[in-house]
Parts: C-alpha cells; structure tokens; sequence
C-alpha cells in the first residue's frame, strides 16, 4: 500500500478493508488477515493494524471472534450499498476539492464528468 501523510495510517488501513467488503473481495464471513501477516504485508506496525481492527469492529464491520481472528460481518446487501455509497461519497468530495483548488467551478465539474461518463 502507498500510504497518504496526511491521513493516519489506521484509516486507510479502514478505508481499504471497507473497499475491498464493497467490491467483492472480501466476502462477508470471511477471515482477515492476521494482525501479523498484514503488518508484515504492508510494513507496519502491528498495533496499527490493531487499531485499524478495533475501530473496524466499532463500526459494526467486522467482528473478533477469540481464537479464530477477525471476520467481516455477515451483512445484507443493503449494508454493502451503503459502505460502497459512504467509499464513493469519499471519492467524490476529495475530487471536487482538488478540483475547486485548480479553480475549477461546479458547472465545469459537472460538465467535464458528463463528458466523461459519455465517453465510456
């Protein structure tokens, strides 16, 4: 993983677990990686693994099941839309942001995404 600086570790960490939930890569029920492995895998610290866990299960994503590990939550697909939706809304409002900083209006946003999509 390429890790952002200006966003700590332990959420993206999050944010990609989540992403990985909303398109299929994690299933729901399925095992998580260790705390080991995937710090060893990403090269971090495992108590930021640990963190990124705890707040995963928090929110209702995942859930410790003592001696077996860490498990994605057996969710409905309604749950998923709304992670995928919650991804996307991310994805957006950090391209309008970069898009604003270059001094790029609202209606020149839309327009260039019309485009876009309409090129597909």
């Amino acid at each position: 993983m390429d890790f952002d600086k200006n966003v700590p570790i332990y959420m993206q960490i999050m944010f990609e677990i989540k992403r990985r939930i909303s398109t299929g890569q994690l299933n729901p029920g399925g095992k998580l990686p260790s705390v080991r492995d995937l710090a060893e895998e990403i090269k971090v610290n495992p108590n930021t693994i640990v963190r990124a866990y705890q707040e995963l299960e928090r929110e209702g994503v995942t859930e410790t099941r003592r001696g077996m590990g860490t498990f994605v939550v057996d969710s409905d697909k309604n749950s998923i839309l709304q992670m995928k939706n919650s991804i996307g809304k991310t994805f957006v409002q950090e391209f309008i942001k970069k898009m604003h900083e270059v001094g790029v209006t609202d209606a020149e946003i839309i327009n260039l995404v019309k485009e876009s999509i309409g090129e597909k």
